[in-house]
């Protein structure tokens, strides 16, 4: 599925330093500088395998939330059941349009295609974000833009934030 976000892979020559960035990028996701629908890292480890550490949308807990919120509501109206019944349906298709969201397995594989051993790759799919904050807070974390489907010339000023000299910190 194509996304209406931007999507992001960029890469580093350390096994831990996505995680690292990811790190920084969730602080600003946690504050809401940066609006984000999908984060994950791959490593390609010393061996040519690789490792994918991606946390998914949470669909058992989805459907069994708006269980509980349905069976609530069904209390008021004197049908418990037939409440929660609603809420997991409604739950589950939450969880399956959710699914489809998100990097693509495919633009994973083809940027696992461009990765050595002993590197990592943040991918990220942002639908905005505060761009003072965020050029701030990024400036000088290093690594090598992969593959993006921004322009050019956004793909630039990021790759040109990156490779900066770190901010100075207050």
């Amino acid at each position: 599925m194509k996304s209406a976000g931007n999507l992001w892979a960029v890469a580093y020559d350390d096994p831990n330093r996505a995680a690292e960035v990811r790190a920084e990028l969730q602080a600003l996701e946690e504050r809401q500088f940066l609006l984000v629908e999908d984060m994950a890292v791959v490593v390609r480890e010393a061996d040519g395998s690789f490792r994918l550490d991606r946390e998914r949308f949470p669909f058992v807990g989805n459907i069994a939330g708006c269980s509980l919120v349905g069976f609530l509501a069904g209390l008021v109206v004197l049908a418990p059941f037939t409440g929660a019944a609603i809420g997991a349906a409604v739950g589950s298709a939450g969880s399956a349009i959710a699914a489809r969201v998100g990097i693509g397995e495919d633009f994973i594989r083809e940027v696992e295609g461009l990765m050595k051993p002993g590197t990592s790759v943040l991918f990220l799919l942002d639908v905005g974000a505060d761009m003072d904050v965020v050029l701030y807070r990024i400036r000088g974390l290093g690594g090598t833009i992969l593959k993006t489907n921004v322009d050019a010339e956004y793909a630039k000023q990021i790759q040109a934030t990156l490779a900066a000299s770190p901010a100075a910190e207050k």
